[in-house]
């Protein structure tokens, strides 16, 4: 027959030991995301994420079919591009979450990006696209975002 062995545990110490296993866990998630995604080298100037990305590819294909974020700075103030590529050009070029403040300060903006988005969506190449004379200085930062997701995303 055996005999029954009492262990006593202090409630101090079971709590100690959780937190520490917690903390354990979520530093190995975390180091796991940082370092266990690195597909694309990041740019300097211009920081792109992957929101959404095709698997499979045609043989044709010139870039990777997703959308993609971009920034530029204007001023003092940053702003967020949204680009969406199919496999053969730019299908749309969007602003996101533009600031009241910038778009008080700058008001041709939001016409300025639906001015490159459409000569892009209608097969222009990046080099040809035509600036108005009204926001030649924003539609030249806004190809230049576009044209650092295009160089990013080449195949």
């Amino acid at each position: 027959m055996s005999k029954t062995k009492i262990v006593v545990l202090r409630m101090k110490e079971v709590v100690y030991t959780a937190v520490f296993v917690g903390i354990g866990v979520l530093l190995l998630i975390v180091l796991f995301f940082m370092f266990g995604r690195q597909n694309s080298p990041k740019s300097e100037s211009t920081q792109s994420t992957i929101n959404n990305e095709s698997s499979t590819y045609k043989n044709d294909a010139i870039y990777r079919a997703g959308i993609y974020e971009s920034q530029f700075v204007i001023g003092e103030k940053t702003i967020n591009l949204e680009v969406a590529l199919d496999e053969e050009q730019v299908k749309s070029v969007k602003v996101k979450n533009l600031d009241e403040s910038v778009e008080t300060m700058y008001p041709l903006m939001k016409s300025a990006v639906k001015d490159v988005s459409k000569q892009l969506s209608a097969g222009v190449s990046i080099d040809e696209v035509v600036l108005s004379k009204n926001s030649m200085y924003t539609e030249k930062l806004i190809l230049d975002a576009v044209k650092a997701v295009l160089d990013e995303q080449r195949l």
